[in-house]
């Protein structure tokens, strides 16, 4: 063994023997910051609330929990909650690594939700609305039976209350854990909205965050009247190296951003989170004032 060998030898063992730092009880400054993941700034988390958790060095629009997202749309003390009770019973009984019993368990002890969905009413600047609002950091914001039925109850009590909806979207996608089921949702929603969009003339409005991506994509999330996104918003079905795989070909470096699919014609607009609230004011006073809806309607 060469005395180099020797000394690369020693520091490994340092490594794997040395202790691990832990915070001490009385050490405060854990989830105090927060990196951004556009440019890479520490964030201080009291001020990136202030700015709706947007970071102030490259303006990227970090993960933002549906709960913030209700006090940012939501006038205060309007919001009424909605199907709050509905839980999933695991129908599948499914196993990968963890039971889908515990990984739930997990998720709502983390986040203090019951799912990946808050959903019910409100004014938005004394406009009443129906909102849903995905959770991301609920199992990934994953679409399963439970997200699927708040949702669809919320779009059939606004159809029956003649209020506008307004989604959030936030997900990875349809949840595997439960199958068939929860592709299922898909259509369900599908058609609650086709009957409050067509039938009943009812305004829907989608605004798609970063990610937007797989079964939620492939339905609601792309039915709105109205179609919004955050800026630089991932907006997909399939993932980027899937798509490359299959067709031979390397993909524009911008694919699947909020503003390639502008630019390609499938959003109406982008609109920075800070002014959002705003914009979708407008929007709704528009189609309350539309000359045209009244005889539209007959």
């Amino acid at each position: 063994m060469s005395l180099l060998d020797w000394f690369e030898q020693r520091r490994k063992l340092k490594l794997l023997t040395a202790p691990k730092y832990k915070h001490p009880d009385s050490d405060k400054s854990e989830g105090l910051w927060v990196r951004c993941d556009g440019c890479g700034s520490i964030l201080y988390v009291k001020h990136l609330k202030n700015r709706h958790r947007i970071c102030e060095q490259c303006d990227w629009h970090l993960e933002m929990s549906s709960t913030d997202r209700i006090e940012h749309l939501i006038d205060a003390g309007t919001w009424k909650p909605l199907n709050d009770h509905i839980t999933s019973c695991d129908p599948l009984e499914f196993v990968d690594q963890q039971a889908y019993k515990d990984r739930l368990e997990e998720a709502r002890s983390r986040t203090g939700l019951v799912d990946a969905v808050q959903t019910g009413v409100g004014n938005l600047y004394g406009i009443p609305v129906a909102l849903g609002a995905m959770d991301f950091q609920f199992m990934g914001g994953s679409m399963g039976s439970v997200v699927g039925e708040k949702l669809t109850r919320l779009i059939e009590y606004a159809t029956d209350h003649s209020l506008p909806v307004i989604i959030v979207c936030a997900s990875g996608g349809a949840r595997m854990q439960e199958g068939i089921l929860s592709l299922m949702q898909m259509a369900k929603i599908s058609a609650a909205l086709q009957i409050h969009q067509v039938q009943n003339h009812l305004p829907y409005i989608s605004i798609l965050t970063f990610p937007t991506t797989g079964g939620v994509t492939a339905s609601f999330a792309m039915l709105g009247d109205v179609i919004i996104a955050e800026p630089k918003a991932l907006i997909a079905f399939a993932g980027r190296r899937v798509i490359e795989q299959t067709i031979k070909q390397q993909l524009p470096a911008d694919f699947q951003t909020a503003e390639y699919l502008l630019s390609h014609g499938l959003l109406d607009l982008i609109i920075p989170r800070d002014i959002l609230k705003e914009g979708l004011a407008e929007i709704l006073e528009l189609y309350q004032k539309a000359p045209y809806k009244k005889h539209f309607l007959q």
